[in-house]
């Protein structure tokens, strides 16, 4: 059976060349990098320091700004809850579409430590009211904030105005955060020239191995930092643990393949996006594509987002699955195939969302016009 993988916004498929440096890893790099005594030690500490340089050069920062994490939600975790304990952060900006990682932690965070939150207002189509930004940025000008939005939104694609932000923030003097996990690998960035205080990223959003992320930190900011994990001195002191050194060779190679055809890459990726938006727009009278996904300068390349005519038809996924399609509702961390998204519920009327069900197609380097082809004929054979 033909089948399409059109969820690279949950996971890439790894890199045949990531494999292969991992599994080169993990034969012949057996000594433990703290362990610099001897030379199996310090084998193992070149690997993990040359791919911090690796990391740093692709997204213009320092290496010593660069911390590895276990993924993400990691990074994310470490950021917000080290901005509390270790930057007498008291108030968040944020907004009610970024990701469970970024929003429960917040959530936590506020109940334990009695910080204050406030949510940036939003239009229909997910974007920002920037005016309402500064309004809460100024009334809160004596509280030590840290605003944390989503360069890219992992479910409608949304890509942040990043400059109005950062204007904002340093004439607030607040702390930006931003969850990059969409952008990192996919898509230029460069954290020196915008400024970010902190990033965050993940290995398998850009065809690396699972399990493998890193945390970007200002080096101003990284020394006024504690470790959250202690019981060792790795990771500059802020993450104790022997470092995933064989996940951490496989980070630093998908991301320097990422970046070195990423132009070609962005540029496929851009094109299949366009012909899957004509081919459902003949498929799906007055199609509603959700937030800016559709749009080819204000989103993602690889997400697009859309309503599909069904009531209530959880089972439309498993449908699709088995006709060879992958696609997904939104976020992975949502595992409640009946409950709708919290990025879908907050900009979609009620009425609109119980007739409806949403459909995020995410492509990636590896996806052809065919994978689209299969997705549609798939949808038509639904529909009848």
């Amino acid at each position: 059976m033909k089948r399409a993988y059109l969820d690279n916004a949950a996971s890439t498929p790894i890199r045949n060349e990531v494999v292969k440096v991992m599994t080169n890893t993990l034969k012949y790099s057996l000594g433990n990098p703290s362990s610099v005594q001897h030379s199996y030690g310090r084998e193992a500490r070149s690997i993990l320091e040359e791919s911090r340089i690796c990391v740093a050069k692709n997204i213009k920062a320092s290496p010593s700004e660069i911390i590895f994490t276990s993924g993400g939600t990691e990074a994310n975790n470490l950021v917000l809850r080290s901005s509390i304990l270790d930057l007498e952060i008291r108030h968040i900006l944020t907004s009610q579409l970024e990701h469970p990682s970024v929003l429960q932690t917040i959530l936590d965070l506020s109940l334990r430590y009695k910080i204050s939150v406030n949510f940036i207002s939003i239009d229909k189509k997910g974007v920002l009211d920037f005016n309402n930004m500064e309004e809460v940025l100024k009334k809160n000008i004596y509280k030590k904030t840290l605003v944390s939005l989503m360069y890219a939104n992992n479910e409608i694609g949304n890509l942040l105005e990043v400059e109005k932000v950062i204007f904002l923030c340093k004439k607030y003097n607040a702390y930006f955060h931003s969850d990059t996990i969409q952008v990192v690998g996919n898509f230029p960035i460069n954290v020196k020239k915008l400024s970010f205080d902190f990033a965050t990223a993940s290995a398998h959003k850009f065809y690396g191995p699972k399990g493998i992320g890193f945390a970007f930190i200002r080096n101003n900011i990284l020394k006024k930092m504690k470790p959250l994990i202690t019981g060792g001195f790795q990771e500059y002191g802020i993450r104790s643990g022997t470092e995933n050194i064989h996940g951490i060779a496989g980070l630093s190679e998908a991301i320097r393949l990422s970046y070195c055809n990423s132009t070609s890459h962005i540029k496929k990726i851009q094109n299949l996006k366009s012909y899957c938006i004509s081919e459902l727009k003949k498929i799906i009278p007055n199609i509603i594509f959700n937030g800016l996904s559709s749009h080819p300068d204000k989103s993602i390349p690889s997400i697009l987002n859309f309503l599909y005519p069904t009531k209530k038809n959880h089972l439309l996924y498993f449908h699709l699955d088995l006709m060879g399609v992958s696609v997904s509702k939104g976020s992975s961390c949502h595992s409640n195939l009946k409950k709708k998204s919290h990025v879908i519920q907050s900009i979609t009327d009620k009425f609109l969302l119980n007739q409806t069900m949403p459909i995020r197609i995410s492509f990636g380097i590896f996806n052809e016009k065919k994978d689209v082809d299969l997705l549609v004929e798939a949808l038509q054979k639904i529909r009848k």
